[in-house]
């Protein structure tokens, strides 16, 4: 297995939150990595994920699991188990008030060891995208509490 996560403290409601994670056209407006997201977020729903990670390269998902403010799962792979990947996307309402968020994208399958050297190093791109995602879901929470 090979995995990369990233993990970060948001000052935001779970459903502020979750409704960033679930726009898929807006993922550009703060993740500096996506180029684009064809599809709508939804159980079991199939997307088309472009990143600047692979320029012109498109990775199809399926949304595997779908809890409202507290996790999503998108999957890939081949058939029978050679190669699969998954990137998960974890709420988790701290009693203090912020929520604990984290990212984590795990690979494995038969093939992994022949893959795995052509994987790009995640490390950086998911640093970004958590902090991007905090300081969209921070900045939103602000302007909600302001309208009140």
């Amino acid at each position: 297995m090979k995995a990369w996560n990233a993990t970060t403290t948001i000052a935001a409601a779970p459903d502020v939150i979750w409704a960033i994670l679930t726009d898929a056209a807006r993922y550009p407006e703060w993740d500096p990595y996506a180029e684009r997201i064809e599809g709508q977020i939804a159980p079991g729903a199939k997307l088309v994920i472009y990143t600047k990670v692979a320029p012109g390269r498109a990775f199809p998902v399926t949304v595997t699991e779908f809890l409202p403010g507290k996790r999503m799962v998108w999957a890939s792979g081949m058939p029978f188990g050679l190669f699969k990947g998954e990137r998960s996307f974890t709420l988790a309402a701290q009693a203090d008030g912020p929520v604990a968020f984290t990212l984590r994208e795990e690979f494995s399958g038969l093939l992994l060891g022949m893959i795995a050297p052509s994987l790009p190093d995640m490390t950086e791109p998911f640093q970004q995208f958590v902090t991007g995602l905090k300081a969209h879901a921070e900045s939103r929470q602000e302007q909600a509490v302001r309208a009140l």
